[in-house]
């Protein structure tokens, strides 16, 4: 199979175009710029709110002028991260795809299917002169991927409908009717640098290749952080020799990433500097079996480094005792059995950075329970806090609870298992989605969500199997049809 046998032929022409537009979170400016010409070109209402999010409606088809206006959304921002060695400019690159079997991937980069293929299949959709269909609102958001600043910014009326399909789902034969709740929790420690101690030897160690993922959807696959490891490592360092001293740590981009790579420099004494290479090679070989399922390609490096002033030897160490202490991963699990046991309630370090004199630690925490994000991101801020950081939590966005009815849920569901002979799964999903803010917003909507298969989103191995598009596309098609 090559691109131009990809189908529907109409989507994936719509998502070559908006992959040829750089589009990160907060800068999707080009973005905006490209839909509303289009809207305006194609002689349909556009219009672009305060905040950046854009409308496009479409009337109905004839025959249909009576129905219920059904809402269509997807995010126009995604999430960019690329291979270390790889040299891309998100700002001005497009991005380079390619067929590899029945997945679409990216070269070296994120593909952008999160959530370009949703906003692919709208504008299809707005296109098509063949599909039967009521009054369409098309709605593209901006800014989903770093704290749905665009759907919180949506003043109540800019959306009319009276039912919501979200296209942001990435498990064809699912069907997502409630989300989690999320908060980011930041810590910062202020420190002063100096000399390393005489006789020191500085070891710059990294780690890289790990497999990473969502901090939502891959929370409870036990996936390899980073963070955790190279905390895991200094905290064992630090409780074994005295004199070690921290000057560096970088690890991790994005808050709903987990981090796939990092790196820290310490001086150690020339005494112990080749003690501290064994342990680093028996760690790894420990780590590489405890991880033996989900990350196969860790790459792990230490080797001599420059010297350079060092971190205050009690900042560093309760720094480094608090990244041992620090929760990370899954809390707890939904008693709701509506919601097949999925993870309720969770954490994920998602970044570290130094400079000269601050060291910042960036998680994100997400909960279906409110009181329990409180409790979760409370429980981060006293670990850092405790370890003498000032910390603090951000407003967040709410989580989507699911209706107890739902016209939209059951015409989803009846179209599924007629078309393709069997039910799909309906649950909720630990990611956030934006219509846990439209439900506060528009109390009415009745909504749901779903979208083709998309695995490893959030990182270079980002992948979007082709045949579910056009399973995605066709059940689309028929809930238009029917509701």
């Amino acid at each position: 199979m090559n691109k131009n046998e990809l189908k529907p032929a109409s989507v994936f022409e719509q998502f070559a175009k908006i992959n040829s537009i750089p589009r990160p979170s907060k800068r999707e400016e080009k973005m905006i710029e490209y839909l509303r010409q289009w809207g305006d070109s194609h002689g349909l209402d556009t219009k672009v709110d305060e905040t950046g999010n854009v409308i496009i409606r479409k009337p109905a088809t004839k025959g249909y002028e009576d129905r219920k206006t059904v809402i269509l959304q997807s995010h126009m921002d995604m999430v960019c991260d690329k291979l270390v060695d790889v040299e891309f400019d998100f700002d001005k690159d497009a991005i380079q795809t390619y067929v590899d079997g029945e997945w679409l991937r990216a070269k070296g980069t994120t593909l952008g299917a999160d959530d370009g293929i949703g906003c692919a299949i709208e504008l299809a959709i707005l296109e098509a002169d063949d599909i039967e269909h009521g009054p369409l609102e098309c709605v593209f958001t901006r800014d989903e991927e770093t704290g749905l600043s665009g759907a919180e910014g949506m003043k109540a009326g800019f959306m009319t409908g009276d039912y919501l399909i979200n296209l942001d789902s990435e498990d064809e034969g699912e069907i997502f009717v409630s989300c989690a709740g999320g908060r980011n929790t930041t810590a910062k420690f202020t420190f002063q640098r100096e000399e390393a101690p005489a006789g020191s030897f500085f070891l710059k160690a990294q780690l890289k290749g790990l497999t990473g993922g969502h901090s939502g959807d891959d929370i409870n696959k036990k996936r390899a952080n980073a963070i955790k490891l190279l905390g895991r490592f200094l905290f064992q360092t630090l409780s074994r020799y005295e004199g070690v001293r921290l000057a560096q740590f970088h690890s991790g981009k994005l808050h709903n990433a987990i981090p796939r790579d990092g790196l820290f420099v310490i001086a150690v004494p020339n005494a112990v500097k080749e003690n501290v290479k064994a342990d680093w090679n028996v760690f790894a070989a420990q780590v590489e079996e405890e991880f033996r399922v989900t990350d196969t390609q860790m790459v792990w490096s230490m080797e001599s480094a420059d010297a350079e002033p060092v971190i205050d030897p009690e900042v560093a160490r309760r720094f480094i005792y608090a990244l041992q202490a620090v929760d990370n991963g899954v809390y707890a699990i939904c008693q709701d059995p509506a919601l097949n046991g999925m993870v309720e309630t969770s954490s994920n370090i998602a970044a570290v950075h130094s400079s000269e004199t601050e060291m910042t630690v960036l998680s994100s925490q997400r909960s279906n329970v409110m009181s329990n994000l409180d409790n979760m991101c409370a429980t981060i801020r006293a670990t850092f806090q405790l370890a003498g950081a000032e910390a603090w939590s951000s407003d967040g966005y709410p989580a989507w609870k699911m209706r107890a009815e739902s016209h939209l849920r059951d015409t989803v569901v009846a179209c599924y298992k007629e078309l393709f002979g069997k039910d799909p799964v309906v649950r909720g999903i630990h990611a956030g989605l934006e219509c846990g803010l439209f439900s506060e917003r528009y109390p009415q909507l009745d909504m749901v969500s779903f979208g083709p298969t998309l695995r490893d989103v959030h990182t270079p191995d980002e992948r979007l199997l082709i045949p579910t598009v056009q399973m995605v596309w066709n059940h689309l098609l028929m809930v238009l049809k029917t509701i």
